[in-house]
């Protein structure tokens, strides 16, 4: 559902530019998501009669439920920009055009639960699964190895706990448990900061093997999550902070927008 529209203080016979501009931008952010419980758009521009020229003074966006690429589920997202130029003769064409790159405030939550569902999809899956190391040759025959049903506990103080399993080819499955800080590298990647290994949840007969397993998958996810994986076309964004609350982890930053990306 879409509501929340919103103009401010409008002159008569300019309604109509503002409902149109709402309409279309609506219906632009709707497809950017997979699927989305809600959406909420609002246009802030005075006077309202500058619409007419593609000039307001903010556009700002919250959702909840959004899902991104079919499998990445985000509870909430918020995003609010400065002046926009737009081209308003795109608008009558029922697009989105701007005449000039705009940046945006945002901010993304995610919930235990959506972590844990991401590392089941495909775009995760496949940087986990029969990867040649060859720091683990030893422990794998030189056999190709793989990380699977990771889970993630959220901690106070951008902590976290962490536990999966290893399919050595002569070992079998073997139990991996950890904690680590979560930071932020150069406002686009998630490190997984003082990776310690944590052997009371490992059965004492595995626990040099899962000790060297820890360290590596530590690496390999140091490697992993870079939002220019997954930035939108035309879309840059970044992180200037995180923080763990609860169940949820909480992303600050903002969207450099070159333009209007088509659907995902």
């Amino acid at each position: 559902m879409f509501g929340g529209f919103a103009g401010t203080k409008n002159t008569p016979g300019t309604d109509w530019g503002e409902q149109m501009l709402n309409t279309v931008a609506s219906k632009t952010i709707r497809h950017l998501f997979t699927r989305s419980e809600s959406i909420e758009v609002a246009v802030r521009c005075y006077p309202s009669s500058k619409l007419l020229q593609g000039i307001i003074d903010s556009f700002k966006m919250s959702g909840r439920g959004l899902v991104i690429r079919k499998e990445f589920r985000t509870e909430e997202m918020s995003f609010e920009t400065d002046a926009v130029s737009l081209d308003f003769g795109s608008v009558l064409k029922g697009q989105l055009n701007l005449k000039q790159p705009t940046q945006a405030i945002a901010q993304v939550v995610l919930t235990q639960d959506d972590i844990n569902e991401s590392f089941k999809a495909e775009l995760v899956r496949k940087r986990l699964e029969n990867l040649s190391i060859p720091a683990l040759d030893e422990l794998s025959g030189g056999q190709p190895i793989s990380f699977t049903d990771v889970q993630v506990q959220l901690q106070p103080n951008n902590r976290i706990r962490l536990f999966a399993k290893g399919n050595l080819p002569e070992h079998g499955l073997v139990p991996i448990s950890m904690s680590s800080t979560l930071a932020v590298e150069r406002r686009r990647r998630v490190l997984f900061q003082d990776a310690q290994f944590e052997p009371d949840a490992v059965p004492e007969s595995f626990r040099e093997i899962s000790q060297t397993l820890t360290t590596a998958l530590a690496e390999i996810l140091n490697n992993m999550v870079d939002l220019d994986r997954f930035n939108l076309d035309g879309v840059t964004m970044r992180i200037n902070r995180l923080e763990t609350q609860g169940t949820r982890l909480i992303f600050s930053g903002y969207a450099q927008i070159e333009r209007v990306p088509n659907n995902p």
